[in-house]
Parts: C-alpha cells; sequence; structure tokens
C-alpha cells in the first residue's frame, strides 16, 4: 500500500499578519507593478520562469511554489518548470527565455571578479528584446526582488491563495 507524501497546510503559519490591512497602498502598489510588467512585451511564461529562478536562486520555497503554479495555470509542463533550476543543460528553453534566465542569475548571483550584467550578456539579452522589452524585464526582476525580502522574513504560507496566504 503506497502512502501519501501529501502534506497539509491548515498547520502552517506565517511570522507576520497579511500586510494588507496594515499598509493598503501595497495593494494598489501590487497591482500597479504586475500591470506594467504584463504589458504584452515579455511572454507570461518568460516573466514566470524568470521569477521561478530568481526565487531558486534566494533558496524561497514561497516564490518557487507560487511561481510554479503560475507555470502550470499557464499550461507549462513539469519538465520544464522542473528544468528551470538547471536551464542552462536543459533543451526546453527558447534562446530568448535562456537569456531571462541568465539575466536574472547575473542580477542576483554576486561576481567579485567584475560587472553582475555585463555588457555582453547585455549584448545578447538585446538581440532578443527591444527596449520596451528590456525594461519589462529590468521590472520583472525589479519586482520579484522587492517581494523576497516580505517572503524571507513574513513566511506567507507557499501554495495558499493570495489573501489566504498570511496566518498567524
Amino acid at each position: 500500500m503506497a502512502t501519501s507524501t501529501t502534506t497539509t497546510q491548515d498547520n502552517l503559519r506565517s511570522r507576520l499578519p497579511d500586510p494588507a490591512p496594515l499598509f493598503p497602498e501595497l495593494v494598489t502598489m501590487a497591482g500597479t507593478m504586475t500591470r506594467v510588467i504584463q504589458n504584452g512585451s515579455v511572454p507570461k511564461t518568460t516573466i514566470h520562469l524568470v521569477q521561478l529562478r530568481a526565487g531558486q536562486l534566494v533558496g524561497n520555497t514561497y516564490h518557487t511554489v507560487r511561481q510554479s503554479g503560475e507555470l502550470r495555470q499557464a499550461g507549462e509542463t513539469e519538465e520544464r518548470i522542473t528544468a528551470v533550476a538547471s536551464w542552462r543543460d536543459a533543451p526546453y528553453f527558447t534562446e530568448a527565455e535562456r537569456v531571462a534566465l541568465e539575466l536574472v542569475e547575473a542580477v542576483l548571483t554576486p561576481n567579485p571578479s567584475g560587472e553582475r550584467v555585463p555588457d555582453e550578456l547585455f549584448a545578447r539579452a538585446t538581440g532578443h528584446y527591444d527596449d520596451r522589452a528590456m525594461w519589462t524585464l529590468t521590472l520583472v526582476i525589479s519586482q520579484i526582488c522587492y517581494f523576497i525580502p516580505v517572503a524571507l522574513v513574513a513566511k506567507p504560507i507557499p501554495g495558499a491563495p493570495l489573501g489566504e496566504n498570511y496566518r498567524r
């Protein structure tokens, strides 16, 4: 008889309460940020791939679960979602997606011997993305970088729907 590996989240608690009642402006700001990055210049799949990779790089379960769920909802395969962690040798990504993943890694990975985003990487990225899309990718990374400390400090509940992810 097989045993279930599914865990319940009923007993999970966040460290902090939902910030929305304390700072109502956050809801507006988060909504605006989302509308800005979903302007159509970068595919939504690429946005979620980049944000999933950011969550992996900082070791945050909340963001990896959330972005994996967003990718599943968009119809992405488990192979592509799983392979984000090893995208460099995975056969599942377009060149444009690869350069976007490389860009988020460059931003989030210290480089003691040089620039984090060297001119060569920027040039490859602009070969796939125009100015609007490059700004969008930059803001995609900015958005996830804004929410990383929130997740690391407040510890919202992974997999819980928005509005139900803070429970003390």
